[in-house]
């Protein structure tokens, strides 16, 4: 203690001694052996853990973007694959069409031959029954002549003139009936 002249005393400002500075550097050791304690006990594991949790969500971010990326090839085939499909689709349609209008057209044509083939048997068909009525007048017009020949051969007529008399009966008959 140090004495001031007046009889006082005055007492140490900070009270330093080898005690206290004994106390303070154990402190500080201690402190420095703590924080080295703590450092490999907490901050080492939370490092890890932190530096572990930084590595997964950088994986994570790297598999979301290879995951996006792969998502964005994908979309980009299935879209060129949905315009092939639309293609094929497209030309199956036309080619459909244009066999509907083959069909549509051999349809046709088959429905014209038809009609033709009906129209020629009608044509056929009319000209036998032409010739069928051309017979029967014949036919007539001789049961007529041989009538007229009877009578002629009745009437004691030389075969010339029973000639000529058919002749002339079958050439009136003939132009009147085939006008008709």
């Amino acid at each position: 203690m140090i004495l001031l002249t007046g009889g006082e005393s005055m007492e140490r400002l900070f009270d330093l001694d080898w005690q206290l500075l004994a106390d303070s550097c154990l402190t500080i050791i201690a402190i420095f052996f703590l924080f080295l304690a703590l450092s490999y006990f907490l901050f080492n594991p939370a490092r890890k853990l932190l530096n572990s949790r930084k590595e997964k969500i950088q994986g994570e971010l790297e598999t979301a973007r290879k995951d996006m990326e792969d998502a964005r090839s994908l979309k980009a085939e299935y879209e060129s694959k949905l315009q092939e499909i639309n293609k094929e689709a497209e030309s199956i349609l036309s080619e459909a069409r244009k066999k509907a209008l083959n069909n549509e057209n051999q349809i046709i044509a088959k429905a014209k031959e038809e009609a033709a083939a009906i129209l020629d048997r009608a044509r056929t068909e009319a000209e036998l029954e032409k010739q069928k009525m051309s017979d029967d007048v014949k036919k007539e017009m001789i049961s007529i002549a041989s009538l007229m020949a009877g009578k002629v051969v009745s009437a004691s007529i030389d075969t010339t003139v029973q000639n000529q008399l058919i002749d002339e009966t079958l050439k009136e008959m003939g132009d009147k009936t085939w006008l008709s």
